[in-house]
């Protein structure tokens, strides 16, 4: 069976693996339920045969916002069997954003995970005209009291879909919906997804199904991932990360297990459901890794020398390890035999205390993964390198990806059997990347920095309704300009430094788009200009030049002495004042998410000068910025 569209990934496994684990979700009493593979295939035809009911038909784009379970999956597939296409989104989106989404993405239809979603959105509905019914996941609710403001808009609840769907397939309906996955086909729309919300520049991606099942069909090259293997699924699924993962593990005929990215829950997850796998954001295995620390620093003197100890030596000796089997990252020719024969005295005997720290110390960190645990995957923003050390250190090993959704979204990893630190690993098997000189174009060569640029079938096909921005993004020759800074070594893996364009990443993998934060700010009195900062931090911060001659004023007013502009700057009631002004345009009030929020700022003391920090139209050189001022970037995100 050629897999051409998503469901045939469940149909190829209906055949292959009939009573292999495809899910495992939690009941009401926390207890991990199994379904397989012929019980989930059974379940996404009544989906489809429900939804078809309801009026869904090909081509159609249906919101769906919703978190990560189980009726996700279910209802993605369902829809895909129809030939219709998802418009995702999380609950923790503001209305405002969902809104948008769902009036520019064309949804006649939208899958709400609870009341939650209805009550944010019924305010707004005039924004929406095409909306014409809702499809809720959690329908224990009075919907009799939204009567008035449902008037013209169906509602029905996801069980009466199941019910509806059930019925006709008990009627022989499973050969028709069958037949309409027949119809489906490569570069059918799978998915909308979009980038950012109302307070940056929307662009709905465009991926189809082709673009997706490229990344879960190579997958298994670089990670060896196979059947009967379990993932714990902890993100957002509406995230072009998590949703791919989900279809890396189906794929081959793995799990999914539904967790929750909080520490106790996902800890105690590990230990009931043992898996295999585990893709999660920077900030998680940074999470991991402080909570190991918290815990020997409560520990006597003695415990917590030993641990240090161990974890020294273990890092010193994977060092020697990657050296002598060529894993070591080379942007410079090196002669390695050299470099080998030099590792290898000090590898051997460093060997007999790396495995006395594994029976002492790293064992117990490993029993926190279960006793199956093959490999971690960490994207959606770079990977802190001492976290990566850690993990290195301990004996866990974490492969760090990197990808953007245009890329449905990933472009490379390290590879299971060969993975190199410090990089993001090759290419993505299939894939092309290659570093350009961003003034000519032209390819550089190994260790030379450059923008990103990559080409293959994963590439999107466009932005929704945006034809200019995709004839920027994506040349003639098919190649997507990323926007990201970065190099490659001698043997083909990359490494990125830094973003070419101003979207920030935070730890935790929200992508932010700072202009429309800094442009807020700006309106204070106060304020004359802002740099918002956090790309691969836990949160924001900004670097603020201040309107001189008001906060001068304000000081007069106020009567507060200083000798010169440096000393009132500095002056506790100055900073206060400019964060005061900071936080009341930035909030969930004036529109924005709490990772948007500004927690950190630094009001510097003398103003940017044309030519050095801004451009010759004013515009903010972001990089030359960090450079200067890294001194005071580094003190705002001290201790985060």
């Amino acid at each position: 069976m050629e897999i051409t569209t998503i469901p045939r990934i469940i149909q190829k496994n209906v055949r292959d693996y009939p009573n292999h684990v495809a899910q495992y979700s939690k009941d009401n009493s926390e207890v991990f339920q199994p379904a397989t593979y012929t019980e989930l295939y059974n379940e996404i035809l009544s989906c489809a045969a429900g939804l078809r009911e309801a009026g869904i038909r090909r081509e159609d784009h249906v919101g769906f916002i919703s978190d990560n379970r189980k009726e996700w999956l279910i209802l993605d597939m369902g829809l895909h069997c129809l030939g219709a296409a998802d418009v995702p989104r999380g609950c923790d989106s503001m209305a405002e954003e969902l809104s948008f989404i769902l009036s520019f993405g064309d949804c006649k239809s939208a899958v709400l995970e609870n009341e939650a979603q209805l009550v944010k959105l019924l305010p707004l509905r005039d924004k929406m005209p095409q909306l014409a019914m809702f499809i809720i996941i959690d329908n224990d609710f009075d919907k009799e009291k939204y009567s008035a403001a449902l008037s013209g808009i169906r509602v029905l609840g996801y069980r009466d879909i199941m019910e509806q769907g059930k019925a006709l397939i008990e009627k022989g309906e499973a050969k028709s919906i069958e037949a309409e996955i027949e119809q489906g086909k490569g570069d059918d729309l799978a998915t909308i997804i979009f980038t950012s919300g109302t307070t940056g520049e929307p662009k709905g991606v465009m991926l189809s199904h082709k673009n997706i099942l490229h990344i879960a069909a190579f997958a298994p090259q670089a990670l060896h991932n196979g059947p009967g293997e379990i993932w714990l699924t902890v993100l957002p699924v509406w995230h072009s990360f998590e949703r791919c993962v989900q279809y890396i593990a189906l794929y081959p005929g793995g799990a999914l297990a539904y967790s929750k990215p909080l520490g106790k829950i996902m800890l105690a997850d590990f230990q009931k459901i043992q898996p295999t796998w585990l893709t999660s954001v920077p900030r998680i295995w940074e999470a991991l890794r402080a909570g190991v620390y918290r815990n020997v620093s409560s520990g006597s003197a003695v415990k917590k020398g030993i641990f240090n100890f161990f974890v020294a030596v273990s890092g010193i000796h994977e060092n020697l390890k990657n050296t002598l089997l060529g894993r070591a990252p080379q942007f410079k020719r090196r002669f390695v035999p050299f470099d080998m024969l030099v590792s290898v005295i000090p590898f051997l005997l460093l060997s007999p205390l790396r495995g006395l720290g594994n029976s002492l110390v790293f064992k117990k960190i490993k029993a926190m993964f279960g006793g199956n645990f093959r490999a971690g995957v960490s994207g959606g923003g770079a990977l802190p390198n001492a976290v990566d050390k850690f993990f290195a250190a301990a004996g866990v090993l974490v492969l760090e990806g990197y990808g953007i959704t245009e890329a449905a979204p990933v472009l490379a990893v390290r590879h299971y059997n060969h993975p190199v630190p410090g990089t993001i690993g090759p290419p993505f098997p299939d894939m092309e990347l290659i570093i350009r000189d961003p003034e000519s174009g032209k390819e550089l060569p190994p260790g030379k920095p450059g923008i990103l640029h990559g080409r293959g079938e994963q590439i999107m096909q466009g932005y929704y309704k945006k034809p200019e921005l995709t004839q920027k993004a994506i040349d003639g020759e098919g190649w997507l300009n990323t926007g990201d800074i970065g190099l490659k070594t001698w043997k083909g893996e990359i490494k990125i430094t830094g973003r070419a364009k101003d979207t920030i990443v935070l730890l935790g993998g929200e992508n932010i788009e700072p202009v429309p934060i800094e442009n807020k700010i700006r309106e204070s009195e106060y304020i004359d200009l802002v740099v918002v900062l956090g790309q691969d931090q836990k949160f924001l911060a900004a670097l603020v030049i201040p309107d001189f001659e008001r906060i001068e004023a304000y000081a007069k007013e106020n009567f507060l002495p200083y000798i010169d502009t440096e000393s009132l700057v500095k002056m506790p009631e100055i900073r206060e004042l400019i964060h005061a002004e900071i936080t009341e345009r930035v909030n969930r009030k004036t529109g924005f998410r709490g990772f948007e929020m500004i927690f950190r700022s630094a009001v510097l003391a003398k103003p940017f000068r044309p030519g050095v920090e801004l451009s010759g139209k004013q515009d903010l050189k972001r990089h030359v910025i960090n450079d200067i001022y890294k001194k005071e970037i580094a003190e705002l995100f001290a201790d985060s």
